[in-house]
């Protein structure tokens, strides 16, 4: 398989990767299974999924946790991916990016992985209490001592600081302007699907200029462009979803159409492909430095996943696609 080098580490390019999160925060805490969250992360790497995908709020520490006992068997087999700069409250999120916390944090995950080095440290969100600048020097300071091998940034919102008629990701673009003349970046990881679409005219073409890696999170839509849920079911009070915008019971049936314009795509390529499929073959059709990190927690959905990096779509294909509705949201 084809590798991409983020700093010091290779990255499969044309395969799928594994957001890790939805094994222990985020999605609905009753359909958590430790064990079948174990398998699944082992069958992703049967299936060459090399990248894993976690953050250390995400539990917070569990999830970090889960997958040391993963990398203890495995670790030549896997990139691995983390997060720091966010820290969980009781009912919200604060970000943290003091360099003396920078390094305490790396030292935890690094201990909870059960790994003497990450191969990608993203900042999760910067503090709006410290110049991004010195955080960013924290993280290349942690390559520099090699426990660290490349760095990234997430996304803030595609409206994310955004001025009154600027472009979409504008906050973003211009942390990334600021961090890379401290250290290179190595990736970007936003939103990037069907329904979500807009990195592709903001985000990506930054990343292609720099030769600069892209982690498309919630490629299928936080589970929605799979065309398995169902309008007006509803979720778990501690689903994410459950505060969605688009996922209320009418904002679901109003983007129906595009699940349908999926399906269609998918059936011309035989009765196995879904929904879900093609959306993720979608994003890898963006571009050879694009890597789609679905979530899953059960291996029938990490098997389904790798299946999409085979699927190659047709110009046809990608033409219904881009006709299909913009998504909806309760914001419209």
């Amino acid at each position: 398989m084809e590798r991409r080098t983020i700093g010091a580490a290779a990255l499969a390019v044309g395969a799928v990767g594994l957001g890790c999160m939805p094994m222990s925060w985020g999605y609905s805490g009753s359909r958590r299974r430790g064990d079948e969250s174990l398998r699944a992360a082992h069958r992703a790497l049967d299936l060459g999924c090399d990248l894993l995908d976690t953050a250390d709020v995400y539990g917070p520490f569990t999830n970090e946790l889960l997958l040391g006992r993963v990398l203890k068997e495995r670790r030549s087999e896997a990139f691995v991916s983390t997060k720091v700069g966010l820290l969980a409250g009781e009912q919200h999120l604060v970000a943290s990016g003091r360099p003396g916390y920078v390094r305490r944090a790396c030292d935890a995950s690094l201990r909870r992985l059960r790994t003497d080095v990450i191969d990608l440290y993203q900042l999760h969100r910067a503090d709006p209490e410290v110049p991004v600048e010195e955080t960013w020097g924290a993280m290349a300071d942690l390559v520099r001592a090699g426990k660290v091998r490349a760095l990234g940034l997430c996304a803030v919102g595609a409206r994310g600081g955004r001025r009154a008629g600027g472009p979409m990701y504008e906050g973003t673009l211009r942390q990334l302007r600021r961090v890379q003349q401290v250290f290179p970046v190595g990736a970007v990881q936003a939103e990037l699907s069907v329904w979500s679409p807009e990195a592709l005219h903001a985000l990506l073409p930054w990343c292609a200029a720099r030769g600069v890696g892209f982690l498309a999170a919630m490629p299928l839509g936080n589970g929605f462009l799979t065309g398995t849920l169902t309008p007006g079911e509803g979720f778990e009070p501690d689903d994410m979803r459950a505060r969605h915008p688009r996922f209320t019971a009418e904002m679901m049936a109003a983007n129906q159409p595009i699940v349908a314009g999926l399906r269609r795509v998918a059936a011309r390529h035989g009765d196995e492909v879904t929904p879900g499929q093609v959306a993720l073959a979608w994003v890898l059709a963006q571009g050879p430095g694009v890597v789609p990190v679905p979530g899953a927690k059960h291996e029938r959905w990490v098997a389904e996943n790798a299946a999409a990096a085979r699927l190659r779509l047709t110009e046809r294909d990608l033409a219904e696609v881009a006709s299909l509705p913009p998504a909806r949201g309760s914001w419209d």
